[in-house]
């Protein structure tokens, strides 16, 4: 089904570079996730075969590949391990839209793509226990003060995804002064910086989005390097689209081993196997029709928002297609597991894990009655425009 969202060469030739290392993927999959170990194999690899610097611009040094392109290799990847999905892609889309938009000055700009090509890895680090999810526009605890001419920072963030494998960590801190949200660049050996193992969770268990603890780490004015005025969630940012992107992986790695199931399992009061039976071929094929409308609109909106003069009308659709994909993946996994029947329960079938994997989805940005209300007050507003003209 894929095959008809490949539109050229580039594309085909990392796929093909991609589907070599399915095989080795999937076998640690079971022992990242039981062990809550971070697949670091899996990341050096994608390292190593230049895969993180795919989304750095072509006029710094990267390929300059664009939201479509990472949308095609990412859902890939996760297909093959959900962890190693979700975390490099963390580092994809945050390096594509700092480079998209130009986030940094032109010397930051420069000096970080050197660092990306040299291998470095980056997420955001936004999320804290008491404001909840940054896109709600909730002021960070975390701080930063100027003393002697240097920041000084403290504060505590969670969900810090690939926290053992970062190079950096691209941190927000409230700053007084400036009454505005600042994002300073730190460095993983920064005095004062550390990683405290709280990630104890039955989701993406591989993430190791443990906490990122601050205590007076001090930088200078160079590490300051974005001031965001109001809630990042109200930015049109296609590169978050890594997100529904991952769980369709998920999906699609279910579908699989449902298809392969249903071929193969044939129990002594049937003849054949279970895939002749109507009640299994139904569940077969609402999984199909799901995975095919979900990913039409995932590809559909990535495709938009690379088409500069389309972006600004597909606001809303970015958080659409992430709650249409991310709740169709787990309708698309539970019918997989009804295939399966009770085996699908047992620890060493790896539909057991797409199904804690999966939901995980629910709670990444945006939320979706987030989603929901802004689709809703869109709606209401573009009628009363309507209503006006007619008046």
């Amino acid at each position: 089904m894929k095959d008809l969202f490949i539109k050229n060469g580039i594309q085909k030739q990392w796929l093909d570079y991609l589907y070599k290392k399915e095989a080795e993927f999937k076998s640690r999959s079971a022992e990242t996730d039981e062990q809550a170990k971070f697949p670091k194999e899996n990341i050096q690899e994608l390292v190593k075969m230049g895969y993180t610097s795919l989304t750095l611009a072509k006029e710094y040094g990267g390929e300059g590949l664009r939201v479509y392109d990472m949308v095609l290799f990412q859902e890939t990847i996760a297909s093959f391990d959900a962890a190693t999905g979700l975390s490099i892609g963390w580092h994809l889309g945050t390096v594509g839209e700092l480079y998209e938009k130009k986030l940094w000055s032109d010397d930051r700009l420069n000096f970080f793509a050197k660092e990306v090509l040299d291998g470095a890895l980056v997420n955001r680090a936004v999320s804290e226990a008491q404001t909840g999810s940054p896109t709600r526009g909730g002021r960070p605890g975390t701080t930063a003060v100027k003393e002697d001419g240097r920041w000084v920072i403290n504060g505590r963030k969670n969900f810090t995804t690939m926290s053992p494998a970062l190079t950096y960590f691209l941190t927000s801190a409230w700053i007084e002064e400036k009454e505005a949200i600042g994002f300073f660049l730190l460095h993983k050996d920064t005095e004062g910086l550390s990683i405290e193992e709280t990630w104890d969770v039955i989701s993406m268990r591989g993430t190791e989005s443990h906490d990122l603890i601050l205590e007076n780490v001090k930088v200078d004015d160079s590490m300051l390097v974005e001031i965001n005025d109001g809630p990042r969630g109200n930015k049109i940012n296609g590169w978050v689209m890594h997100i529904p992107a991952c769980y369709l992986g998920i999906a699609q790695a279910a579908r699989d081993y449902a298809i392969q199931f249903a071929n193969e399992h044939s129990p002594n009061s049937i003849k054949g196997t279970i895939s002749e039976l109507p009640n299994v071929q139904r569940l077969l094929g609402e999984i199909e029709l799901e995975l095919m409308r979900a990913r039409h609109f995932l590809y559909h909106v990535a495709e938009a928002y690379d088409d500069e003069k389309r972006r600004p009308l597909i606001a809303n659709e970015l958080g659409a297609v992430k709650h249409t994909v991310t709740n169709s993946a787990i309708s698309i996994v539970d019918k997989a597991m009804r295939v399966a029947g009770a085996k699908s329960l047992q620890r060493s079938n790896p539909l057991q894990r797409y199904y804690r994997d999966v939901r995980a989805g629910l709670h990444n940005p945006p939320m979706d009655d987030m989603t929901i209300q802004k689709l809703a007050a869109a709606a209401i507003e573009q009628g009363k425009k309507k209503a006006e003209s007619i008046n």
